[in-house]
C-alpha cells in the first residue's frame, strides 16, 4: 500500500507533466477537471477550451483501492490517462497533477481551498459513486464549480430513460437510434431490408478458420513505471501482469480500430458466438477497452464499420452486429444504468445467497469452459461476450451465486469494466437479477449450447452427453434444476416455457437425480 503522495509521485520521474500549481495558474484561474475515462477534448465545448485554460488530471488511490481492480485495469487507466495529459500539454494547456489518498473529489476540494480564486469546470461522471462525490463538492464550492453534461454517449438519457421498464426492449430503443444517426440506413429503411442479422451470427468456428492475432503493443517508460507501481504499491489487486497488451494512446487505438476492420471484422458477425479454448480474441475488437475512457469514440468507430461495408470490405451481417453492438447495446445499457441507479445495485430477483465459488478468482476448475474463460481474464482483464455471458454468468446463476457478488467481480476483473457498463449486463441481462426489465428471459442453458458454440466440451473432463452423475457435465444437471426451481420466471414466458413442460415430463427418478446432483456439485464448489 502506498503509504505517501511523495512516495507515490517519486514513481513518475518521466513523467514531463507539472505538479507545482501555482506556476500553472500564471496565465489563467480557470480550470477543467479531465477524469481518467474522458481523454478525449473533441467532445468537451470549443469555447471552453478556446483559451487554453488549466487542465487538472488526478490520480485517486482511493478510487484504484475501492475493490482490487485487474492489475491491468490499473495500469491501462493511469498509463492512458498521464499519455494523455502529455498530449494536452504538448497542445500548449497548461496541465496540472495531483495525487491524493481520497477521491477525486478530495484532492479538488484541497486545491479549491488552497486557491480561492480558481473555477472549475467538469463533465458530469459516468459512474454513479464519482458523480455523487462532485455533486457534493459543487455543492460545496457553489458559483465557482460549473458542471457540464457527460458527451461520450450518442443518445439523450433524458429522452430514453422513462421508457426503461418491463416490455421496452433493446430492439425498440436500438431502430430508434438507426433512425437518428443514419447509420445504415437508407430512404427511411434499413439497409438490406432488415434491422439485425442476429440469425446469421450464430456460427461455431471451424477449424480451418485462421484466426489474425492481436498486434503486440510496446511498452514506453511512462508504461514501465506505472507497471512497476501497480506490481509494488497495489499488492490486493486481482489478476496478472505478465504481458500487458493495451494501447495508452488515441493514435495507438486508432491503428488498433482499423487493423480490426481490415483483418477481423469481416468473420466478425457469422463467429461472434463462438468459442476457442486458448484463444481469447478471436474475430472480436477488443475495442471497448478504449471506448469506455474516451480514446476512441462510438460514431467514430460506428461509421468506420460502415464505409468498410460501402467499400466491400465486409459482409452487412458483420457490420450491422458490429454496430449494433456499440449503438444499440452500448448506449441502451447507459440508459438503462441512469434510469435504475442507484437501487439497481441490490438487485437479486431469485433471492441467491450463495457466495461466488473460489474458482473465479483463481480459475481452479475443471469445468473446461470455465476454466479457460477465466484464465483468460486472469491473464488480461477480458474475455469476449459470450463467454461472459453464457459461461461465467450462467454458471453463476444455475448455482445460486448472489448476482450482486458476480457483478463486484466482474467490476473488479475487467479492463473495459465501470460500473455503468458492467452492471446493466450482470444485474439486468445475464442474472436476470432485475426480474426481466431488462432482459426478457435468464440466460441460462445446459452443456449442449457451450458444445454446439465451442471446442471445450471435447477436451473436458466432463461428459456433455451425459444428463446426471459424477462424470456428467455439471451444466446439464444444474439446467434442469434451475428450471425446476425458479418455473414462473419460465413459465411465463413464451420464449422458454417449454422448458418447464420438457422438465415436467421426465420420470420421477430422473428429477430426483437432477436434484441429487445438482445438490451435491453446488456443496462441493461452495465449500
Amino acid at each position: 500500500m502506498i503509504e505517501t503522495a511523495r512516495e507515490f509521485l517519486s514513481q513518475i520521474d518521466n513523467y514531463p507533466v507539472s505538479s507545482n500549481l501555482e506556476k500553472c495558474l500564471v496565465n489563467s484561474d480557470r480550470a477543467i477537471f479531465i477524469l481518467h475515462d474522458q481523454l478525449n477534448l473533441d467532445v468537451f465545448p470549443v469555447e471552453l477550451l478556446a483559451q487554453k485554460p488549466l487542465l487538472i488530471f488526478v490520480e485517486s488511490l482511493a478510487y484504484a483501492t475501492v475493490i482490487p481492480h485487474h492489475r491491468q485495469k490499473l495500469v491501462y487507466i493511469l498509463s492512458a490517462q498521464r499519455h494523455f495529459a502529455i498530449a494536452c500539454y504538448q497542445q500548449g494547456f497548461p496541465v496540472f497533477n495531483l495525487f491524493t489518498e481520497g477521491s477525486h473529489a478530495d484532492g479538488l476540494a484541497e486545491i479549491l481551498k488552497q486557491y480561492s480564486n480558481i473555477e472549475l469546470t467538469y463533465m458530469s461522471p459516468s459512474e454513479w459513486n464519482t458523480r455523487s462525490q462532485m455533486a457534493e463538492l459543487k455543492n460545496k464550492f457553489g458559483d465557482r464549480i460549473k458542471s457540464i453534461s457527460n458527451n461520450f454517449f450518442i443518445a439523450d438519457v433524458d429522452k430514453f430513460k422513462t421508457k426503461i421498464k418491463k416490455g421496452y426492449r433493446l430492439e425498440t430503443f436500438y431502430r430508434e437510434l438507426r433512425k437518428q444517426t443514419g447509420y445504415l440506413m437508407e430512404d427511411s429503411q434499413p439497409i438490406g431490408g432488415n434491422w439485425n442479422y442476429d440469425k446469421e451470427n450464430r456460427k461455431a468456428l471451424p477449424k480451418t478458420v485462421t484466426i489474425p492475432e492481436i498486434d503486440e503493443v510496446s511498452l514506453d517508460i511512462i508504461t514501465q513505471e506505472v507497471i512497476a507501481l501497480v506490481q509494488n504499491y497495489l499488492p490486493n489487486a486481482f489478476g496478472k501482469l505478465d504481458k500487458f497488451i493495451y494501447a495508452v494512446t488515441r493514435d495507438r487505438a486508432l491503428e488498433l480500430a482499423q487493423l480490426f476492420i481490415e483483418t477481423r471484422l469481416a468473420n466478425f458477425g457469422a463467429y461472434e458466438d463462438a468459442i476457442k479454448v486458448g484463444e481469447p480474441f478471436l474475430f472480436h475488437s477488443v475495442l471497448s477497452i478504449y471506448l469506455n475512457n474516451g480514446l476512441l469514440l462510438p460514431q467514430e468507430l460506428c461509421e468506420m464499420a460502415i464505409a468498410a461495408y460501402q467499400q466491400n470490405l465486409a459482409p452487412l451481417n458483420s457490420v450491422e452486429g458490429f454496430v449494433r453492438q456499440i449503438l444499440g447495446w452500448r448506449e441502451y445499457i447507459r440508459v438503462y444504468y441512469e434510469a435504475k441507479m442507484p437501487k439497481a445495485r441490490e438487485s437479486n430477483h431469485f433471492e441467491f445467497s450463495n457466495d461466488l465459488p473460489q474458482l473465479y478468482w483463481d480459475g481452479n476448475t475443471d469445468l473446461l469452459c470455465l476454466k479457460d474463460a477465466i484464465s483468460h481474464v486472469l491473464d488480461y482483464g477480458y474475455s469476449h461476450h459470450i463467454q461472459r455471458l453464457m459461461v461465467l454468468s450462467n454458471f453463476s446463476n444455475l448455482t445460486n451465486t448472489d448476482p450482486r457478488q458476480l457483478n463486484r467481480w466482474f467490476w473488479l476483473a475487467y479492463v473495459d469494466a465501470y460500473e455503468w457498463v458492467e452492471l446493466p449486463n450482470v444485474l439486468g441481462m445475464s442474472t436476470f437479477a432485475d426480474g426481466g426489465i431488462l432482459a426478457s428471459k435468464p440466460y441460462v442453458s445446459g452443456g449442449n449450447y457451450i458444445n454446439k458454440m465451442s471446442n471445450c466440451c471435447s477436451q473436458c473432463k466432463y461428459d456433455v452427453k451425459e444428463k446426471v452423475g459424477e462424470t456428467a457435465c455439471p451444466f446439464n444437471y444444474l439446467y434442469w434444476n434451475f428450471v425446476d426451481q425458479h418455473r414462473e420466471s419460465f413459465a411465463e414466458n413464451g420464449r422458454v416455457s417449454l422448458m418447464v413442460n420438457s422438465y415436467d415430463k421426465k420420470p420421477e427418478h430422473e428429477k430426483q437425480e437432477i436434484r441429487q446432483s445438482a445438490i451435491n456439485f453446488i456443496n462441493v464448489i461452495s465449500s
